[in-house]
């Protein structure tokens, strides 16, 4: 099939951007200290942690008034230059500048935001030929939109799940068996959510995360303490460790690579070292074929934590 038929859920509704740009602002604002940017600690009692309103408007060469408006959400005239100043004045990474901006300008999409993610048959075939190591194409809202075999090998038959389930986040966080997969499972977690809120502020009103994230929230305490922090990244590379059932330890070097022609899709890759016990394990994994791929990471029933 060269289409991923989205599940159909109840009407969600979206989430806000006014405090979505809100509550990033002020868990931004929260980890600094005066310290860290050059300001004097006299030592007073603070309510809160972090820099005080004040201190960040002063740093950003804003009105404290100005920069309180836009911490409660009210950001729709603010100028790109000013952005740029409280960018800088936060320290935000790049990806957490982008994210700034989706929040605080949010665009008009062409396309609603929760149609139907299509896949080539080509780029299936692609992934296909890629024999050695596992290759995954991942959509958003963390969509599992295609693999290969060594993919269905290393980490459970997909193709057993129902569609909607075909998801890293419900995965991570609903299934006990992926916390056993994977040996650094708080780092796993943390990459998905801040994904999703890469995605939730590129696309608030987008009814399948908004049903995604009510979902998760209410069914996994860890998922609403990590929601909760606002924290945005974009892994596109590193090393992945495994706990797999049949050959034992696994380090994985992944590779990440945006689609051309459909940005929001990226595809994976996950390589070990040649000659390394990982690549013997991986070729141990494909001589066993089907064999293998049925028993991947395993997938009893979800769990609800």
């Amino acid at each position: 099939m060269d289409e991923y038929p989205e599940p159909v859920h109840e009407p969600a509704a979206a989430l806000d951007p006014r405090a979505e740009l809100s509550e990033f602002l002020r868990t931004r604002r929260a980890r600094l200290k005066p310290e860290d940017v050059g300001l004097p600690d006299f030592g007073r009692y603070r309510r809160v942690p972090g820099l005080r309103r004040e201190e960040l408007a002063q740093l950003a060469g804003v009105s404290v008034a100005y920069y309180t408006r836009l911490e409660q959400g009210n950001g729709q005239h603010v100028s790109a230059e000013v952005l740029d100043a409280i960018a800088r004045a936060l320290r935000l990474s790049d990806a957490e500048r982008a994210h700034l901006t989706h929040l605080a300008k949010p665009k008009q999409k062409k396309k609603p935001a929760g149609r139907t993610q299509q896949v080539r048959g080509p780029l299936r075939t692609l992934l296909d030929t890629m024999e050695g190591g596992p290759a995954i194409l991942v959509g958003r809202r963390s969509d599992i939109l295609a693999w290969n075999r060594m993919a269905a090998a290393v980490f459970g038959d997909w193709a057993e799940l129902p569609e909607h389930e075909r998801n890293w986040a419900r995965l991570v966080f609903l299934r006990p068996e992926y916390s056993d997969l994977f040996v650094d499972w708080e780092d796993k977690a943390n990459d998905v959510v801040s994904q999703l809120r890469m995605d939730a502020g590129s696309h608030p009103n987008d009814p399948r995360l908004s049903a995604l994230v009510g979902e998760l929230s209410v069914k996994s305490q860890e998922f609403r303490r990590l929601w909760a922090t606002h924290d945005v990244k974009e892994k596109c590379h590193g090393v992945q460790r495994l706990h797999h059932p049949l050959v034992g330890e696994l380090d994985l070097r992944v590779e990440s690579f945006r689609q051309a022609d459909a940005h929001e899709r990226m595809l994976v890759t996950y390589h070990a070292e040649p000659g390394s016990p990982s690549a013997e394990a991986l070729q141990l994994l494909a001589s066993w074929g089907t064999d293998a791929t049925r028993t991947g990471a395993g997938m009893p029933p979800a769990r609800t934590t």
